[in-house]
């Protein structure tokens, strides 16, 4: 159970049921973390416009933009957010559901090009504590990526810092939809709800 109780659907304000609406519409759920940020609707706003900005088409692949943060967050030991992007790389962005299965597989699967295995590479080093990102990690970027996918990349693995820390540190109860397709999809050796479970 959250650590912090969402906000019933009940008493949300005009305002912040926008933001729930828009969350809804990019996840296929309603999702508990954005309940819980509603007790602070300024800071609920803001992040909306920030997922709105690096979730909106641009010039990096959408489902490789959900692998960076299942990437991410893995790392960072954050199964809500696994879960969330996992599925919306699935469910969402249309990826394929072989790759996403083998995405802790990436460094040797065939089904990675080289371009993704360096964006997850960074990924997995940003989401690790200490950092562990190194110059020559951009280095292998600069060599398949433009300079605005390379900020596609670090905006999405940034924005994961953020939820990873907050989605964790509360211990955000998982929905039906991103629990049931985690479980699925993943061995208990790389996901499991842990403190994300129902109590």
């Amino acid at each position: 159970m959250s650590r912090i109780t969402p906000v019933p659907l009940s008493e949300l304000p005009d305002a912040t049921r926008k933001s729930l609406a828009y969350a809804e519409e990019i996840m296929g759920f309603t999702p508990n973390d954005v309940l819980t940020m509603a007790h602070w609707p300024e800071l609920l706003g803001a992040m909306e416009q920030l997922v709105a900005v690096i979730y909106k088409p641009g010039a990096l692949d959408p489902v490789l933009k959900r692998l960076i943060a299942t990437i991410t967050s893995g790392a960072a030991g954050c199964r809500y957010c696994q879960a969330h992007t996992a599925h919306g790389a699935a469910k969402m962005a249309g990826g394929d559901a072989e790759k996403i299965a083998a995405v802790w597989e990436y460094q040797t699967s065939d089904l990675f090009s080289d371009a993704e295995r360096a964006a997850l590479d960074l990924a997995l080093a940003a989401g690790t504590q200490p950092n562990a990102a190194t110059d020559e990690h951009f280095r292998a970027l600069e060599q398949h990526f433009s300079r605005q996918q390379i900020m596609e990349i670090m905006g999405v693995i940034s924005l994961f810092g953020f939820l990873n820390r907050w989605n964790d540190t509360l211990a955000t109860e998982l929905e039906d939809k991103p629990l049931e397709f985690a479980s699925e999809t993943y061995s208990s050796d790389v996901w499991e709800a842990g403190r994300h479970a129902r109590s």
